[in-house]
């Protein structure tokens, strides 16, 4: 499950944007390359192309992911397409939105919904990232997880401002078309309608050891800069196959989702570049596997 959690601070969009309690003692992470590229897809008939780009919702300063064919892609594309709006005004409504779904009712907190066992594994899990019992109380456990997510990985180096789709918005022109494949809501979605028993589990999952997370997602980016989907895929759903519900609801639902989206887009010419989180590129749900399924092909061409 370890390697879900990193999914949760990689492979989901808000996860850079809650509460940042450590950013005073962000570090450097130290992630191998060997080698390569971040993976990019084309697909494409005879007036439309739509790039198909995996990306990492956050990431070590000194990956440089913008060259080769990705840049060319983007500095032709007429439409950026990212999972949610990321223009500065949509980014600046987040944390609200967050807090208006994920906060518990006065009188409840986050500790209040657990056993005794499940409050030593919480509270030892914030000790070891030196924060207090009652940092995130008055949260539901699903946001509580997401803030825990958080504050690992910037004590483990990685910026909430170098993620990919952060930095896509400061490099495209102006007048380049935005969309996005969901709202803010539907995002938190995901983790707000799970069962609470589900939330917790997750919560937990995290908290046990919340620094092994950091180490997962170190793996994931390295072989997402070296260019291996395969490999990151299958790294991806050796977690995946003892959570199915989190796995339909964080992955496989919206690989249908978007790739219908596709099929719809393809009868609109134009130059698409399409950034979504690499896990939604690999492995045999991914993206493009239910394009196949539409007799649709994927070519990959970084």
């Amino acid at each position: 499950m370890k390697t879900i959690k990193a999914l949760a601070s990689s492979a989901v969009t808000l996860a850079l944007f809650a509460g940042n309690p450590l950013a005073a003692q962000e570090v450097q992470a130290e992630v191998e390359v060997s080698g390569g590229s971040p993976a990019m897809w084309k697909v494409a008939d005879e007036d439309t192309t739509i790039y198909l780009f995996g990306t990492i919702h956050k990431l070590p300063e000194d990956i440089d992911w913008n060259t080769g064919t990705v840049h060319t892609a983007l500095v032709t594309a007429d439409e950026l397409v990212t999972e949610i709006d990321m223009t500065p005004e949509s980014i600046g409504t987040i944390a609200k939105t967050m807090l208006a779904k994920g906060v518990l009712p006065k009188g409840t907190t986050v500790r209040s919904l657990m056993t005794d066992d499940q409050r030593t594994v919480y509270e030892g899990g914030l000790a070891k990232l030196d924060l207090k019992p009652e940092s995130f109380d008055r949260y539901e456990p699903w946001l509580a997880a997401l803030q825990i997510a958080q504050t690992s990985t910037v004590k483990g180096g990685y910026g909430t401002g170098r993620g990919v789709e952060v930095v896509l918005e400061s490099l495209v022109a102006a007048d380049t078309k935005r969309s996005a494949l969901e709202t803010v809501d539907e995002q938190l979605a995901i983790f707000d309608e799970l069962p609470m028993d589900d939330q917790i589990a997750f919560l937990l999952e995290g908290a046990e050891d919340p620094m092994k997370s950091v180490m997962a997602l170190d793996k994931l980016v390295s072989l997402w800069a070296s260019g291996k989907p395969e490999e990151l895929g299958a790294a991806m759903n050796e977690a995946l196959m003892a959570h199915p519900i989190i796995a339909e609801r964080m992955l496989w639902d919206r690989n249908v989702d978007w790739a219908d989206w596709i099929v719809t887009r393809l009868d609109e010419p134009g130059t698409v570049f399409m950034a979504v989180g690499a896990g939604h590129l690999a492995g045999d749900k991914s993206v493009q596997a239910n394009l196949a399924e539409r007799g649709i092909a994927s070519t990959r061409v970084q």
